[in-house]
This record gives structure tokens, sequence and C-alpha cells, in this order.
């Protein structure tokens, strides 16, 4: 009885010390291979993207953001792998830790379970079960000796059970090693790929590059061209925005208003995207162009790359207070209480000034601009007021 003490004090140390070790190591292989498929995700967009562009292979500034976009997902991607496999050896370690300890306490259980046969031969050489209840002095004790030997059965019954049932824990922790295994490999196959395209993409990138500064001139004149249209944009929204911020000054916000503004507010940092899928080509602020070092573009709000054809959405519920047009594109701005979120570069749309929007309702389809490579991008702009936010703190990220 003591050995089964002892047996059973390792046992219940290796359930608290052993069995949650794996099932946190599980917990983030599982939150790292959500991580890859997201990454993943992105990369499979990207290259959408880079196949909508024109065929030929002349370099494009366009080009080389997508390319340059691939290369940050796939060092990200690689960087997740490498995690994951870091992850599934520490689970694997757990798992065998579990595993020796179960079999020392299965020898424990051998131990114990052997000791008490041997007794019960020697007890049954000195005298048969029956004897042992004829003798009984009396019924009292007749009774007494009949549910000790029925007790002591059980005991026996339940020493198998356990012998059996801590052999089948140590086929389960074998098979989910097995598993582990299995998976690390797939892991590290994934890794060498994303590693090989990875190298393909830089040289790619390097080349391009060297294409694009050898076009200057060229590249300089659509600079100046793109930054005039943006400024003609930024400044009729610019106008047309603190035109309504001023008007509402002079008023009290309505109920409903109120509400919109202070759901807006709650919601920062988890607003949907303008697009069902996309990435960020240029972020908010001061940001250097992609070729020329010496090029600094100041962005009023964040550009979003997508695929031909995708819908622009509001991000929250609102009244649409404005739709115009600028160098041949439309523009929306949806109020939400005091606060004002902007989408442009639409080449079509499907709401109207005075329309009441939901959250990711359709605005408009964003142009897709086949003197830029057929690239597809949205301008996205927050406001509060007349202050103009950064959009990237109030999206989800």
């Amino acid at each position: 009885m003591v050995l089964l003490h002892k047996t059973l004090n390792i046992l219940v140390f290796c359930l608290l010390s052993l069995f949650l070790c794996p099932c946190f190591a599980a917990d983030n292989v599982k939150d790292l291979q959500k991580k890859q498929k997201k990454l993943q995700e992105d990369i499979e967009q990207t290259n959408k993207m880079l196949k909508q562009t024109k065929k030929e292979e002349k370099a494009t500034v366009n080009k080389l953001q997508l390319i340059g976009q691939n290369i940050k997902s796939q060092k990200k991607l690689i960087r997740t792998l490498d995690n994951e496999i870091l992850a599934l050896n520490a689970e694997m370690n757990a798992l065998g830790a579990t595993r020796d300890s179960l079999q020392k306490v299965l020898l424990g259980y051998k131990a114990d379970y052997a000791q008490m046969v041997r007794e019960t031969h020697y007890a049954q050489l000195q005298q048969s079960p029956l004897l042992f209840l004829l003798s009984s002095d009396s019924f009292q004790q007749l009774a007494r000796r009949a549910r000790y030997l029925q007790e002591f059965a059980h005991y026996r019954q339940e020493q198998v059970r356990r012998i059996e049932n801590t052999q089948a824990q140590i086929d389960t922790q074998n098979d989910l090693l097995k598993a582990n295994k299995h998976e690390k490999l797939v892991v590290l196959d994934t890794r060498k790929r994303e590693q090989d395209k990875l190298v393909r993409d830089e040289k790619k990138q390097k080349n391009m590059l060297n294409q694009l500064k050898s076009k200057e001139k060229d590249l300089n004149k659509q600079l100046k061209q793109q930054q005039r249209r943006v400024a003609e944009l930024n400044k009729k929204i610019d106008d047309i925005v603190r035109k309504q911020a001023d008007k509402a000054s002079k008023t009290t916000m309505t109920k409903e208003q109120q509400l919109l503004a202070g759901g807006f507010e709650k919601n920062k940092g988890r607003l949907p995207w303008p697009v069902e899928k996309g990435m960020i080509s240029g972020h908010y602020g001061k940001q250097q162009h992609p070729v020329y070092e010496h090029v600094v573009m100041d962005n009023k709000g964040v550009y979003i790359q997508t695929t031909a054809g995708t819908k622009a959405r509001a991000v929250y519920a609102g009244e649409v207070t404005s739709c115009f047009l600028v160098a041949n594109t439309y523009a929306v701005i949806v109020q939400h209480g005091n606060y004002r979120t902007v989408y442009s570069n639409l080449s079509k749309l499907n709401v109207k000034q005075g329309d009441k929007v939901e959250t990711k309702q359709t605005i408009g389809t964003i142009f897709t601009d086949p003197e830029q490579d057929q690239k597809t991008e949205l301008y996205f702009q927050v406001y509060r007021d007349r202050d103009i936010l950064n959009p990237e703190l109030w999206i989800t990220r």
C-alpha cells in the first residue's frame, strides 16, 4: 500500500506539472497557425494584384510596391514559421516528458500489482478463502471477512483498470508526438519554399528598382502630375469638410448624431476596413517615395490597394453629406456625428447625398487606373470636426 501511495503521488504531480504544458504549447501553435494563414492570404491577395498589372515585363512603381509588400509579408511569414517550429519543439518536449512520467507511474502500478499477487498467492497457500470464512468465530466476523474479500477483489480490479488506463494515455502521447513530428516536417518544408521565393523576389525588386532609377526624368514628371491631382483633391475635401464643420458648430448635435459620434469614438481601432480585402500602399503622414530617397510624400489619409472591381464600404453607420467629382473620379463624405469619413478615387457611386448608410454598406466601386499599371487604390480619410486624423488608428489592425 505504501508503494501505491507513492505511485498516486507521482500521478498527481504529472497531471499538475506536465499535462498542462502541452495544452499551453498547443494554444501557441494554433495562434501561430492562424497568423501564418492570414499572412499567406495577404501574399495571395498581393499576387492577385500583380497579375492584374500590365502584362509586359517593364518596371513600374506599382509593381515595385507590390513586390515590396510581398517581401514584407514573406519575411513576417518566415518569422512566424520559425516561431511555430520552436513552439512545436516545446510541445514535443512536453509530450515526451509527460509520456516518460506516465511510464514511471505505470511501472509503479505494475510493481504494486505484482506484490499484491505474490501476497495473495502466499495467503492462498496458507488458507483458502472458503476456510478463511468458515473459521470465523461469529457471524459478525464472518460478515467482516466476506466484506474484506470483496473489497480486496475490487482493489485488484481497480489496479488492473489503472494499468490499462495509464497504458492508453502513454499510447495517446506517442500518437500526439508522431503527429507533431509530421507537422514540424510540413512547416520546415513550407519555410524552405518561402525562403526560396523571398530570395527570388528580392532579386526581382533590386532589378526593377535599378530600371526605374534609370527613368528618373519620366518618373519625376509622372510624380509631379500625381502630386498636383492629390493636392487638388485634398483641397476640395478640406474645403467641404471645413464648411460642414463650421455650419455644424453653430447648431447642437441631435441625439442621433451624438449616439453616432459616441459609437464611432468607442470603436476606435476596431472599425472595419473600407474594403473587404486589401493592403495599405500609402501610410498616413510623411512617407519616403518607394524609388527616390530624396522625395518625401505627406499623405493626408491612407491609400489602400486592392483588386479590380472591389467596392468601397462604409466603416460605420452615418449619413452621406457630399458626393463630388475631382479629376474624373468621385469622392464621398459620410458624417458620423462630429466625425466624418472620406472615400475617394471611385469610378461609380452606389449612394447619393442625404442617404443613410449602415456599417459595411457599399459606397461605390474603386477606380482602376489604366495609366498607373491597372492600380486599384482607395484614398481613405477620417476627420473629427475640422481636424484630420490618422485613419490607421481607427480601423482594425
